[in-house]
Parts: C-alpha cells; structure tokens; sequence
C-alpha cells in the first residue's frame, strides 16, 4: 500500500524537523501564488520557516553543500504548502512543470545543480512521476534576507471534476 501525498508530506517536514502548516509569510508586495486556469505559478521562496531563514549565507564558503540541499528542500516544500493551500489538496497537483533554483554561492561554487537536486529529490519523493520537471539552477550573488537558496515553480493543477 503507498501512502498518501500528505503522508509522505509531512514525513519529509518531520525529517526536516520543520512543520508548514503555519502561516507561510512573504516579503513584499506580491502574491506567493497565481492561478491561471490549471497553471499555477509559485513566487520565490526562500528557506523561512516562521520567522527565521533557516539557511544563511554563501554555498561554498558559509554553507556546506548539504545544509544547501537542505535549503532547497525547506523552500519546496513552502511551495508545495502554498499549492497546497491553492488547490484544496496536494492530491490536485498534477504535475509540476518547472523549478528555478537560485543559489547564493561563493565565487569559484559549481555545484549549482546538486543544490538544486534537494528539491527534486523532495517532488519525485512526494509526487512520483507527476514531480518530474524542467529545471534551471543558477548561481548568483545575493539573495533576500541573506538566503543561501530561492526556488520557484510553476505547476499544473486537475480541472474541476478531473480524477488523477
């Protein structure tokens, strides 16, 4: 027997040692979600969990490359909260179509694409075959509130009365 999409959830949240079901807070004038029909777009996230970014500093120099991983798995699963949050369920995802990892690194880090594995480690985890995605991971130079990571994602929800 599997388990549910929820169950896996919060096994991984409990790994993590972090719980989502709180308020998930931004940091500007924006919204963390838009829907456009069964397109779903999810603004950055960055590895906050209530008020503190749990993951600061620079890949490479500051952070190790697995407290990194770690930072992408915090912010996808602020994501799929807030997905969540959208569609009633994380049984409504149908697929998720792309992520975008940034990565607050230092000069000479490479390992942009092994940070980002963190999080889609977590969707094929959670979701099987429908977290398989497109992916960009890029280094950059700063990140808000000094995050070592930001992701976003675009995915696609079930159409009202469509079964999985």
């Amino acid at each position: 027997m599997t388990s549910s999409r929820q169950t896996r959830f919060d096994d991984i949240a409990a790994t993590l040692g972090y719980r989502f079901d709180g308020e998930i807070k931004g940091g500007g004038h924006y919204v963390p979600v838009m829907r456009n029909d069964s397109e779903v777009y999810v603004s950055g996230q960055i590895p906050r969990v209530d008020n503190a970014v749990v993951v600061t500093g620079r890949a490479g120099a500051d952070v190790s490359l697995a407290d990194a991983q770690r930072a992408a798995q915090v912010c996808v699963m602020r994501a799929l909260a807030l997905l969540a949050r959208e569609a009633g369920s994380l049984d409504c995802i149908r697929r998720i179509l792309r992520i975008t990892v940034y990565v607050q690194c230092a000069a000479d880090f490479t390992l942009q694409s092994e940070v980002a594995d963190g999080a889609s480690d977590v969707l094929h985890a959670l979701l099987g075959d429908a977290g398989r995605h497109t992916r960009t991971s890029v280094g950059v130079y700063q990140l808000p509130k000094n995050a070592t990571v930001e992701l976003d994602l675009v995915a696609v929800l079930e159409d009202a009365g469509e079964p999985r």
